[in-house]
């Protein structure tokens, strides 16, 4: 991998690609609905950073979405890193399609074998621009939560969701099939990775750091990537921050 603009003494520049949670969207037990983060954990790294950092991800965006917008902002002006976070929305289903008719065939939003020629052609065309591409892997969900989330409480769509999931472990797992492609793409492509899972999963209960719908990290959960970030950050690339230190503020 070629890391040509990211060298010493060059200006660093950066985009973040992908969808809510790179947005910063967490939900808020108050007002009962999703915010904007002000302390998310792309906010927190713009100031650790040297250069700019633009924020292109979007509430909803699947891979597909997200990556047309990325060539549009590549053709204004080529960044020396992309920091690539999909796979949340791509392997979700619609969930209401699935609460009114479960024995019908359902597709997640992107095809599996999709995602992963999509993420495999994003990741070399990054590459033949002489950007460095970076890779995120997917925040574990909970599952009992999502479950109660997507069914709405509602007892009907709870049993007919059920009836298509067979299990509600099965969210997790195909969550994780997903995070599979993307450290797959990681390995075929030699490209560097992100481990924001693992980051979770170091936890013995990752559940505290997920909002109360399942999927969204909350405060806590950013403050968890913003630090698996700097981390990997200061190993590969000390010289991009400011004071090439990492303090885990509280």
């Amino acid at each position: 991998m070629s890391d040509s603009r990211l060298q010493p003494g060059m200006d660093a520049t950066y985009i973040v690609s992908g969808d809510s949670i790179s947005k910063g969207v967490v939900y808020d037990e108050t007002r009962s609905k999703y915010v904007i983060l002000e302390d998310n954990y792309v906010s927190l790294l713009q100031d650790k950073l040297k250069g700019a950092v633009k924020n292109t991800a979007r509430f909803g965006n699947t891979l597909m979405k997200g990556i047309g917008s990325l060539k549009k902002e590549i053709l204004k002006g080529k960044p020396s890193m992309v920091l690539i976070e999909y796979g949340g929305n791509d392997c979700d289903f619609n969930w209401s399609e699935i609460a009114s008719n479960p024995d019908a065939e359902h597709r997640p939003k992107t095809d599996f074998t999709l995602f992963e020629k999509m993420l495999t052609d994003t990741v070399n065309f990054l590459k033949s621009q002489s950007i460095t591409p970076v890779l995120m892997s997917l925040p574990p969900l909970n599952a009992d939560k999502y479950f109660k989330w997507v069914s709405q409480d509602n007892p009907e769509a709870e049993r007919n969701i059920m009836k298509f999931l067979g299990s509600v472990t099965k969210i997790y797992w195909w969550q994780e099939r997903y995070n599979s492609t993307i450290l797959k793409v990681s390995e075929l492509t030699k490209t560097k990775y992100i481990d924001v899972r693992g980051a979770f999963l170091a936890h013995p209960d990752f559940t505290q750091f997920i909002c109360s719908d399942g999927i969204h990290p909350n405060q806590d959960g950013h403050r968890i990537i913003y630090d698996k970030v700097l981390e990997f950050v200061k190993a590969n690339y000390g010289h991009l921050l400011k004071d090439n230190t990492i303090g885990c503020e509280v």
